[in-house]
Order: C-alpha cells, then sequence, then structure tokens
C-alpha cells in the first residue's frame, strides 16, 4: 500500500446519503478511486454502482471485505452497525475509515481500536472537521498563544425534521437522538482544543423512545481552569456556531463551525483578523478540488497520505482522541438516562 504514487482503491460499505457525498468527493480526488460497494441487498449496490459509475457490487458486506482490489473500506452505515462493519473489515485485512461517531459506546469503539492494533491496520473515525485546512489554522494559532489560555468554547449543532416516530434517530436500537449524530460535532471540537474533560453535567429533553430530543452538556478541566458549554438538538434550529475564548482574544466560527470556510479572530487593540479557506490556498473549502464540495475530500486524502505512509493511524484524527470523545459521550448518556440496546 505504500508508495507516493499509488492509486488509493476505495470500497464503500452502504449506500445513503453520506455514501453518496463521499463518492462524490472522492471522484474529483486524484490518486483515488471507488471500486466497489456493498449494500445489505444487491438491488441497492447494484443502483448506486451504476450511479457512480463504480465497477463492482455486492449484496452483502462480507463479499466487499473479501475483495482483494480494495485497500480501504469507507463505512457508511447507520452508527449502530459501525462496529459490525468495521469489523468484518478490519478482520479480513482491510484498512477503515469508519464514520461518526465512532460506534454506539466507548466499549465498542475500543473493541475496534484494539483489532486494528493488534493486525497492524490503518482505522480511522471520519470526523471530516479535524481535516479541515481552516480548523487546523485555527488550531495553530490557539496552540501559539493567540488568545492566551482558553477559558471557554461554546459550540451548537441543532436541525429540526420533524423526525416522526418511525424514523432511526427516535429509536434507541439504531442509536438514535440528537447526540451521536449531531452531538458528536461539539463534542468533538471542544476536545480537539482542551482533549478529555474530567467534569461532564447535562440535561435533556427525551422523547417518549427514550432518546435525546434536545440535550444540554457542560464539560470541564479542572487542571486548565476551562469550561465548554455545548448543545444539540433534533427538535430545534440551532445557529450551529463556534466560539473559543482565552485570557488574551477570542475567535469566532460562523455557521456550520464543523466544515468551517472562515474564523475571525479577536484581539484587544488589534482589528478583527479574518482568515478563510481562500486565504489558506483552498478553493469553496475543498482543497483546491472544485467549489461547492462539502470538504470530505480533506479527509480522503489524509486516508490516502496516511496509507501511502505506511502510518496505522492519522495524526490528524488519532484513535485515542476518538476514543475519549466516545467516552465523554456515554457520560453525557449516563447523565440524561439514554440507554441502547447495545449498552447491556
Amino acid at each position: 500500500m505504500t508508495g507516493t504514487d499509488r492509486v488509493v482503491r476505495w470500497g464503500v460499505l452502504a449506500t445513503g446519503g453520506i455514501a453518496a457525498t463521499f463518492t462524490e468527493d472522492l471522484r474529483s480526488l486524484p490518486g483515488s478511486e471507488v471500486v466497489a460497494v456493498a449494500s445489505r441487498t444487491e438491488t441497492s449496490a447494484r443502483a448506486f454502482a451504476e450511479r457512480f459509475g463504480i465497477p463492482r457490487a455486492y449484496g452483502d458486506w462480507a463479499a466487499l471485505a473479501a475483495d482483494d482490489e480494495v485497500d480501504v473500506v469507507y463505512v457508511a452505515t447507520p452508527h449502530s452497525a459501525h462496529r459490525e462493519a468495521a469489523a468484518l473489515c478490519l478482520e479480513a485485512g482491510k484498512h477503515v475509515l469508519c464514520e461518526k461517531a465512532f460506534t454506539l459506546n466507548a466499549r465498542e469503539a475500543e473493541e475496534l481500536v484494539k483489532l486494528a492494533r493488534d493486525r497492524g491496520l490503518f482505522l480511522m473515525e471520519a470526523m471530516w472537521t479535524y481535516c479541515n485546512p481552516v480548523v487546523r489554522r485555527m488550531t495553530e494559532l490557539v496552540r501559539d498563544g493567540a488568545i492566551g489560555d482558553i477559558r471557554t468554547v461554546q459550540a451548537d449543532f441543532g436541525i429540526t425534521g420533524p423526525f416522526g416516530a418511525g424514523h432511526r434517530l427516535r429509536d434507541p436500537a439504531l442509536g438514535g437522538g440528537a447526540l451521536l449524530d449531531l452531538g458528536v460535532y461539539p463534542v468533538s471540537f471542544a476536545q480537539l482544543l482542551l482533549g478529555e474533560p474530567d467534569r461532564v453535567q447535562a440535561d435533556a429533553l427525551l422523547s417518549p423512545e427514550g432518546v435525546d430530543l434536545h440535550t444540554a452538556m457542560l464539560l470541564g478541566w479542572s487542571e486548565a481552569g476551562a469550561s465548554a458549554l455545548l448543545n444539540c438538538s433534533i427538535v430545534a434550529d440551532t445557529p450551529r456556531t463556534s466560539s473559543i475564548t482565552g485570557t488574551k482574544g477570542r475567535i469566532d466560527f460562523p455557521p456550520g463551525f464543523f466544515h468551517p470556510e472562515r474564523f475571525v479572530l479577536h484581539r484587544p487593540g488589534h482589528d478583527p483578523e479574518e482568515f478563510t479557506a481562500a486565504g489558506l490556498g483552498t478553493a469553496g473549502g475543498a482543497g483546491g478540488a472544485g467549489e461547492g464540495l462539502r470538504g470530505l475530500q480533506f479527509e480522503q486524502a489524509e486516508v490516502a497520505r496516511a496509507l501511502r505512509a505506511g502510518e496505522t493511524e492519522s495524526p490528524l484524527v488519532p484513535l485515542d482522541g476518538s476514543l475519549a470523545v466516545m467516552r465523554t459521550l456515554d457520560a453525557v448518556r449516563d447523565r440524561i438516562g439514554v440507554r441502547y440496546p447495545a449498552d447491556a
């Protein structure tokens, strides 16, 4: 798999909306191609393959995992199936990029990480935010002391459906609720900057099915003297912004903080400084690959870079960081009383 000119051959496991977006973005990334797709039904896999010009389509996951011409598999199932799908691929010797939330709980995440490390295979959570060059520039500024010591992080991600009782977001067996689908973004954003918190408080509005419709979180870092106020919702359209306040300044992200094209640095005695994707040499927030893309190419490029370098973990999205986020999400669910059948 190593070699700077090696074409990275992808398999896509699942055929939903995020799988389609991922495949569309990957088509414009040099040196990578989708060579196979799998779904639980051959009909769905074939339709997806025809839509994107993919040469092979499989009606079961195991066939994709056994395909010798696939280097790495992108797991795009609902997160309730992440552990099963990713483990199947790892056991077959495939490298894996797994969608977020990484798994349903920290125990499942630990099992996947152990399996990948034992087999010497690449595994990464598809936290595209961490690979975004605008976010990477922000972390550089923060670590260089541009805003001093962090005191607060605020972030929110809320949408309205409506999501009826039969929707997957209302089903505990599928890991339903706002937290794993949306809350993972503000939690990951805060932990990118501060690491794993030592204090977790939370409050939530629960559905009749027992999943969270709206969750507010207060995370604390005793040693750093910092806190994070985070919100996620599937019943309220929040601003979807974030702000980091330090002892010497503040950084504000506009709506869409999880795939940003700009942020503004505020410091006393200075005019506001705007940092943009264009200013960092990216076009349309997509690494120069074209206008209107969502930026999934950043995480795709990081996977390809790591595989060509023979790395089994990404320094941008380290596995220990993904495990820490899952522990925080577990702690939040414990506080608000949300349990999934897989937790037993």
